[in-house]
């Protein structure tokens, strides 16, 4: 039984800490696209103020370059991280089934564990029973 409780705090840890980590991706995605928005408008901004909106013409201003550089590097971070998380939800989803069986086995014990205590009761009552209907 102690076993069983252990095996549980374990299995809840678990799950607990596949939470944990499909949330810390899920909020440096939101972070990264957060600053892709942020770069986008920086890069817009750059490109009215020089009035040039070609990143191939030769004035091309060098800010506008480097943080539509960045803006890219960031997206590619973005699709990455998607990978990390469709595998860091399905370990969280292995993880909540481990623990539903172990929780499932626990509750089979404890309800045999209480069918037999109520036999066991019963039996007595029945012996009761039997000792005064003798007398």
């Amino acid at each position: 039984m102690k076993s069983r409780d252990t095996l549980i705090r374990l299995r809840r840890f678990q799950v607990d800490e596949k939470r944990r980590r499909v949330a810390q991706i899920e909020m440096m995605m939101a972070d990264f696209n957060r600053m892709v928005v942020e770069l986008d408008r920086e890069v817009a901004h750059e490109e009215a103020r020089a009035g040039i909106t070609d990143p191939g013409h030769f004035a091309y201003p060098t800010y506008a370059r480097a943080a539509a550089t960045r803006r890219d590097n960031m997206r590619q971070s973005a699709l990455a991280l998607e990978g990390q998380l469709a595998e860091a939800k399905a370990e969280l989803g292995e993880a909540f089934e481990e623990l539903k069986k172990v929780e499932i086995l626990e509750d089979r014990e404890r309800s045999a564990e209480r069918a037999a205590a109520g036999a066991r009761e019963q039996a007595e009552m029945d012996a009761i029973g039997l000792g005064r209907a003798r007398a």
